[in-house]
């Protein structure tokens, strides 16, 4: 496969069966990166992305926190390519393209760095979505959490300031979990959780879905220099210079309703080593649900609960 010169390329986009890196590119495109442009290539259906280069991490801890020339429009340029697609706009008001934006370094250093996901929610696109989907909740929801989760990884809000007005919500309703919010309770919730941005951070929360974006990128680079990340790496025996990559991909949602669910697996158990199917999930939820802890996930198999009982054909 031809490459260009990796000192001019720092995107490298997968989609449609096709993925400009693979496992070959791992120090370059992070092991996330570099597994999702395999598993591109071999025909598993991802949903299109780009992943920004462990070299522009780099760069950045080099100059000064500055990006390299040119990398703002291969980002422009792979966003447009996920726009063609999927037929949806980044910040279209009527069929909003919506994103996840995570870290990737050449090795595993789980919890140690930062995600937002949602991305290219504002009040606006989020009627697109409620149009889109005729369904007010879970567009509500995904975007009650996108404010909770860049307004804690980009804007420094603390988020126990947003869990604190999530539990008096709830206490307020009656309820005694997040999913059991109805549409209502979120449009309150979403209101006060942007003013708890301006008092916390001094600033409005952004509606611009690219400024959104790089907030966002800037983030998670930022994130390979956390205390949390340097302590892991000085632990683990991990060269501060490898860097982290940057992964952004298309939105999937496990937050639509009781038919759809979210949750991790594994091709070996991980308590034990045995090479087995293993794995948990989360009826109506997203990804951060099942790893930060904030319910408790069901397994996927071996029981009455069971994502193999409840859900036999997925």
């Amino acid at each position: 496969m031809e490459r260009m010169n990796l000192s001019t390329k720092h995107v490298y986009y997968f989609g449609g069966g096709k993925a400009e890196g693979g496992a070959e590119l791992r120090n370059l495109l992070g092991g996330k990166g570099a597994n999702v442009a395999e598993m591109t290539n071999l025909g598993i259906p991802v949903p299109p992305g780009f992943t920004i280069t462990t070299e522009v991490c780099t760069h950045m801890m080099k100059n000064g926190g500055g990006y390299p020339d040119g990398l703002s429009d291969e980002v422009a340029a792979s966003i447009s390519r996920i726009e063609g697609a999927l037929g949806a706009g980044f910040g279209d008001a009527a069929n909003p393209l919506l994103v996840s934006v995570r870290s990737g370094s050449r090795v595993s250093m789980p919890g140690m760095m930062d995600t937002v996901l949602n991305l290219g929610l504002n009040d606006e696109t989020v009627k697109g979505l409620v149009a889109k989907t005729n369904n007010p909740r879970f567009a509500l929801d995904s975007y009650r959490r996108f404010i909770q989760m860049y307004g804690n990884v980009v804007m420094n809000v603390h988020t126990v300031h947003f869990e604190e007005k999530l539990a008096g919500v709830r206490d307020r309703v009656g309820v005694a979990a997040d999913h059991l919010l109805g549409p209502e309770d979120l449009e309150g919730l979403i209101e006060e959780y942007k003013k708890l941005v301006k008092t916390h951070s001094g600033r409005t929360f952004p509606n611009d879905a690219f400024e959104q974006l790089w907030g966002a990128i800037a983030a998670v680079f930022a994130s390979w220099n956390s205390a949390r990340a340097i302590s892991y790496r000085e632990m683990n025996g991990y060269a501060d210079d490898w860097g982290t990559a940057v992964n952004v991909q298309a939105m999937v949602y496990g937050n639509m309703g009781d038919d759809c669910a979210t949750g991790v697996a594994f091709t070996r158990d991980p308590s034990t080593g045995e090479r087995r199917f293993y794995g948990e999930y989360l009826i109506n939820a997203q990804g951060e649900d099942v790893v930060a802890g904030i319910r408790t996930p069901l397994p996927i198999q071996g029981s009455a609960e069971s994502l193999e009982s409840t859900m036999p054909k997925a």
